[in-house]
């Protein structure tokens, strides 16, 4: 590598973005992607009809949907960066692999629709944010439409999510009228639909257009001038040190469907976006600057490649250089494994890597041998880093092969699937398969995966809505307390659980059984 090692870590910028769906996340990971030259041409969700998908949405149902049900992994050199993105699933029944994915970067940009605010699934993932006081930018998107006020955003910004906020522009009108952004941080304003050479007018030392221009005449350049001002006064103070500890936002306003302001947002970005940061493990924080390799898997993913039926386990590097070929340690089994495939992504697109080093995020072929969570590390030290959320689910179905012929790929793909974490997987005393989500979409992509990339249509026979609870003390779980009402079964790792029909059924069997100690997931 051309720069040293410790240079190289501190050029890595890693980020998830997170929303509401809808909001605009795929079309901004597009336009970051199109500067980055990652990509020619960014095909947008919505042009369905024209045949262009989203680069980041590679698996069919997401292109038929126009939804992300995956987390998309790309990476791209801008300047002297390298950046690695992470786009999460925006829709809430897979808000399990984005509380994974966001284990694995450190920084998160949050996309708000300027329409309509602060959505559900924004919320949500935002307290995963702060829980983990990772630094969050926001992109206040979709300017070029009618949408709320900007005062009135920031005020809900910081009362819904209590998180203080520092505008580094300012919107110039919006909708039809949106003429630009008054960008307070470079002291310039870059102008809306205009050729590149007019894109941006400089400011003088009181923040005022310098000179004869047409935009002075507008009441709209008076009134931000009046809302700047007023920021200036009243506003949150700019602080690089808040920014890096989470408890200020910096927030810019843009339109990421006409790429306008997103690449001043990039640049911003990368400008004060952390590099890696250390990790916790089981013997402390790992620093990204040590010798040693270290890293985490938080997503396994099969048939990225249809055609050749493969799964690729994605691998957060926490700390050393990783280098294809070498051999590493696997704690968990305590076997000692050769990385000798290994492969970085831009969406569907892949490409071997020979070297990659903290803050990098890298896919390894897996052939069974990696669960998610699991810690790789080179050398003789054995530790564990934290462990990543798991779910506990809600509804559940028992599924079936339709084609009892088939029932060798039936088992093939419940394995596969079930090891990507979205659904979960249970057994009971009978042998009949189990499946449980989070929500009702987990199901239908199952579905869908099963009968276009196994070739098996399955009948999912659905269960309601249970209580999972697993068992803290199993030797003293009988047999005989399992029940229609408490059905008993055994997860993949053959832990018990047990699927109370509602609380009372749950209540009723903890008077019954009180030295049973029950537990739920996260």
């Amino acid at each position: 590598m051309k720069k040293d090692f410790k240079d190289e870590v501190q050029s890595r910028r890693t980020f998830a973005i997170i929303s509401h769906p809808d909001a605009g996340k795929t079309t901004l990971t597009e336009q970051l992607l199109l500067f980055g030259g990652a990509i020619r041409a960014a095909g947008t969700v919505k042009g369905k009809k024209s045949g262009k998908f989203a680069t980041s949405d590679w698996m069919e149902i997401e292109k038929q949907r126009g939804i992300s049900v995956t987390s998309s992994v790309m990476a791209f050199d801008y300047d002297d960066y390298r950046v690695n993105i992470l786009d999460t699933p925006g829709h809430q029944d897979f808000s399990e692999d984005t509380y994974r994915t966001l284990m694995a970067v450190d920084s998160a940009v949050m996309i708000i629709d300027s329409a309509k605010g602060i959505e559900a699934q924004t919320l949500k993932l935002f307290k995963v944010c702060r829980m983990r006081g990772i630094p969050i930018f926001t992109f206040i998107n979709k300017l070029d439409r009618q949408g709320r006020e900007p005062l009135e955003l920031l005020e809900e910004l910081e009362e819904v999510l209590g998180i203080q906020s520092y505008p580094m522009n300012w919107p110039i009108g919006m909708g039809k009228e949106f003429l630009g952004i008054y960008d307070r941080f470079h002291n310039r304003i870059e102008q809306f639909r205009v050729e590149e050479e007019d894109r941006f007018i400089a400011l003088d030392e009181d923040g005022e257009i310098d000179g004869e221009h047409p935009m002075k005449d507008s009441n709209l350049y008076n009134q931000t001038l009046e809302d700047v001002l007023l920021l200036n006064e009243a506003g949150n103070e700019f602080s690089r040190d808040r920014i890096a500890s989470g408890e200020l936002s910096p927030v810019f306003f843009g339109s990421a469907l006409t790429n306008f302001g997103v690449q001043t947002f990039l640049e911003t970005y990368l400008q004060f976006a952390p590099s890696p940061q250390p990790r916790n493990s089981d013997i402390g924080a790992i620093e990204p600057t040590n010798d040693e390799f270290s890293g985490f898997i938080f997503k396994i993913q099969a048939n990225m490649n249809p055609a050749h039926r493969d799964r690729i386990a994605f691998l957060r590097i926490c700390s050393g250089q990783f280098e294809r070929g070498m051999s590493v340690n696997l704690p968990r089994t305590g076997k000692n494994i050769k990385l000798a495939q290994s492969t970085q992504f831009l969406a569907d697109d892949r490409s071997t890597v020979n070297e990659a080093v903290s803050g990098d995020i890298i896919g390894i072929y897996d052939t069974g041998t990696y669960q998610i969570g699991d810690t790789l590390i080179e050398g003789k030290k054995s530790f564990q880093y934290e462990k990543l959320p798991q779910f506990t689910p809600e509804l559940f179905v028992r599924v079936t092969a339709k084609n009892v012929m088939k029932q060798k790929h039936f088992q093939k793909g419940i394995l596969q699937l079930v090891q990507e974490g979205a659904i979960q997987y249970y057994k009971t005393r009978t042998e009949d398969i189990i499946l449980g989500a989070v929500g009702q979409l987990q199901f239908e992509v199952f579905e869908h995966r099963m009968r276009n990339e196994y070739n098996v249509d399955v009948r999912m026979e659905p269960i309601g809505s249970k209580i999972a609870r697993w068992i803290e003390n199993e030797e003293d779980v009988k047999e005989s307390m399992s029940s229609s009402r408490s059905m008993l079964v055994k997860d993949r790792h053959d832990n018990l659980v047990f699927l109370f029909e509602n609380d009372f059924a749950m209540r009723w069997f903890a008077d019954k059984h009180p030295d049973i100690k029950l537990f739920s997931l996260m």
